[in-house]
């Protein structure tokens, strides 16, 4: 992996943060010529190196994004951040403490893919959360892969933050998740893991996702107060509890339903919601 200030091929795959920009301003900027920043504003809408653009990293996810994800990866301060949540797969940022490490965990239904941009580790993993046969060291360039189902955790060795990539294949954590230390991660995830007796299902346990989506419980109890047949009322909450387990928030979810019924761009929402309850 080289460190060189002139190793960018392609000048267009450069993200940036919010705070900390993930380049410096300075000395790169004496390499853009003019015609070369008005083609990234044109071309790149995420610009170029000189701060024109800058964006804040977020969760650019179901949009063609670019960006190199070695220097994002190694800037990125926070214990986890989602950069790209699709409908198949996911892309978070994190960074383990010294001393510290993810966490026992196991992902049912989830293939994983982890990637060291900086540091050492030892990975631990076994189909069994009490007997993790599995072992090894990791390093800088090293990749981890971990198949559905298996206990896994990863530890930082060495004596500098450990900088890691995740791919999740389906996505593991809601869209725009951002995690700035483990304790945030398992406050949120209601302090687990299964390893700590809590299920777990893309970052909330069953009881955080009723409360998410109260929302839309109380929206389907206004529509059986209106007398709306009960076919209906199932149809649209049941499509909106498929969107928000892809990622929409609950108010997104009933606002896109309920478009699809009034555009007429379901019409079979019309059809059932205009049938004798």
């Amino acid at each position: 992996m080289s460190y060189g200030p002139n190793r960018y091929e392609n000048p267009y795959q450069r993200p940036f943060h919010d705070n900390n920009s993930l380049y410096h301003t300075g000395g790169d900027a004496a390499y853009w010529p003019p015609q070369e920043i008005e083609k990234a504003s044109r071309y790149h809408p995420y610009g170029p190196p000189n701060g024109i653009g800058r964006v804040p990293i977020k969760d650019y996810g179901r949009k063609p994004f670019v960006f190199d994800i070695n220097e994002a990866t190694i800037q990125n301060d926070t214990y986890r951040t989602a950069i790209w949540t699709g409908d198949h797969l996911q892309v978070t940022l994190m960074s383990i403490n010294v001393g510290d490490d993810i966490g026992l965990e196991m992902h049912p239904n989830v293939d994983q893919f982890l990637r060291v941009e900086q540091g050492q580790g030892l990975v631990r993993m076994g189909e069994n959360k009490n007997d993790l046969s599995f072992e090894a060291n990791v390093y800088d360039d090293f990749a981890i892969l971990i198949p559905a189902g298996t206990w896994h955790n990863v530890i930082n060795t060495g004596n500098v933050p450990l900088k890691l990539y995740s791919i999740y294949g389906p996505p593991n954590h809601p869209f725009g998740t951002v995690h700035r230390t483990k304790a945030d991660a398992s406050e949120e995830e209601g302090h687990g893991s299964p390893g700590n007796g809590n299920t777990v299902a893309f970052g909330k346990t069953p009881d955080e996702w009723v409360r998410y989506t109260e929302y839309l419980v109380n929206e389907g109890l206004e529509d059986v107060k209106k007398g709306i047949n009960a076919t209906h009322i199932l149809q649209e909450f049941i499509l909106m509890g498929v969107l928000v387990g892809k990622g929409y928030s609950p108010e997104e979810a009933y606002e896109t339903v309920e478009e699809w019924e009034r555009t007429g761009e379901s019409k079979l929402l019309k059809e059932s919601k205009n049938k004798v309850r």
